[in-house]
């Protein structure tokens, strides 16, 4: 009796365990965050105060200030430029933050000029524990032959200059190199993402396909001189995306993930002309809002990208790829699966599959090499990139 008595006492102890670590696992949210914004900074066309307080009260739950070649850092004036809608963001600005909280002075011809807030200064203004997160940045921005080559640093701990190179992919390998080397040095997780490839067609397929190290490039950017849709000559950001996820899986490389992203400049004037923020964003499943977080989870590929359609869930179990909508009254949803089959890879991004409704899934077979899914909302986007556009979502690529 005393030995079973022990056995039950040992088994419930067991059975006690096994349920605390289940509970003490840490359970993943979504999280919505812009990987791409301008400010003061640099060409942006607001303070910084004022964006972030754009995105908090618009429930993104992180976000970057990623300007160009700089980190909010030292001091800075702004000389307001002449217009009715910088004038009109200096007075609104110091009627938020009043007299006390915006630092200005008057040049000798009368204008006005404003001492920006360094990061370190604003983010205590927003930042919550597990509400509302500012993650550093810096957009790279470098250039070759007249091409302009702009790469974003999420979560970057010291700035890094332009490399230079002979070439777009030298350019951009010596950029990748100097996070990589960054990142080992601090073990800081911190990626490099290529932004806008065809803005003033400016990277080719080929470009990124020649890189060593690159995990993420952005599928849709919200700044209207992108041409995220190609042209007759050249492919739209979701043809470049299947060439080079080809190209990578037959050389044995990670596989590419794809970013929506606002690339905002423009807060004052809302228009299919301006570059505002709210068009583009990715939704993170992640264990916390900690920038090591985030980026470790981006790099498995647990977020998808997004410029209105919110996804219930997205599920890869191995073989099957799930993906269900959280729908809204009145829009439908037409979900399409996207891939690539052996033998004959040089037929990128075939469509699949398509479903309509809000719960789809496609299940590999022999011969693909990986499969993403794109899922089209009958909504259309308000303040859109393109007049028509509706709101679409896209999952990350995986394979069997």
């Amino acid at each position: 009796m005393r030995t079973f008595l022990l056995s039950l006492f040992i088994f419930s102890i067991g059975i006690f365990s096994c349920a605390t670590k289940e509970q003490l696992k840490p359970t993943k949210q979504w999280y919505k965050g812009n990987l791409h914004t301008h400010s003061y900074w640099s060409d942006g066309d607001d303070y910084p105060e004022m964006i972030m307080d754009w995105y908090k009260s618009h429930d993104y739950d992180f976000v970057v200030l990623s300007d160009h070649n700089t980190l909010a850092e030292g001091e800075k004036w702004k000389l307001l430029p002449k217009s009715p809608s910088h004038e009109a963001g200096f007075e609104k600005y110091l009627a938020k933050y009043g007299e006390s909280g915006v630092e200005y002075r008057k040049d000798s011809a009368g204008r006005i000029e404003v001492k920006l807030k360094t990061l370190a200064e604003y983010a205590p203004m927003f930042e919550e524990e597990g509400k509302f997160l500012i993650v550093k940045s810096q957009e790279l921005t470098d250039s070759y032959d007249k091409k302009p080559l702009h790469m974003n640093v999420t979560n970057i701990r010291e700035k890094i200059e332009p490399q230079g190179g002979n070439s777009v992919s030298e350019v951009m390998q010596r950029s990748l190199d100097k996070v990589k080397a960054q990142r080992d040095s601090t073990g800081v997780p911190m990626f490099l993402h290529i932004n806008h490839p065809n803005f003033i067609w400016a990277i080719t397929p080929e470009d990124i396909i020649a890189l060593d190290g690159e995990r993420f490039f952005e599928v849709y950017n919200g700044h209207p001189q992108v041409h995220n849709y190609g042209d007759s000559l050249r492919p739209s950001m979701e043809v470049l995306w299947d060439k080079v996820q080809v190209a990578y899986l037959q050389e044995e490389k990670p596989l590419l993930y794809g970013l929506a992203v606002d690339d905002a400049h423009n807060y004052h004037v809302f228009d299919e002309n301006s570059s505002n923020p709210g068009r583009g964003w990715v939704m993170v499943s992640s264990e916390s809002l900690e920038p090591a977080s985030l980026v470790e989870a981006m790099e498995r590929g647990d977020f998808y990208s997004s410029t209105g359609v919110t996804l219930e869930f997205v599920d890869f179990d191995g073989k099957t790829l799930s993906v269900g909508v959280q729908p809204e009254e009145g829009i439908t949803y037409a979900i399409q699966f996207f891939g690539t089959k052996k033998p004959s890879p040089e037929a990128s991004g075939v469509l699949l599959k398509e479903e309509q409704g809000e719960k789809a899934s496609y299940t590999l077979e022999a011969g693909d090499m990986y499969v993403r899914a794109k899922i089209i909302s009958s909504k259309p986007k308000e303040n859109p990139y393109q007049l028509g556009d509706t709101e679409v979502a896209w999952t990350q690529p995986v394979v069997d």
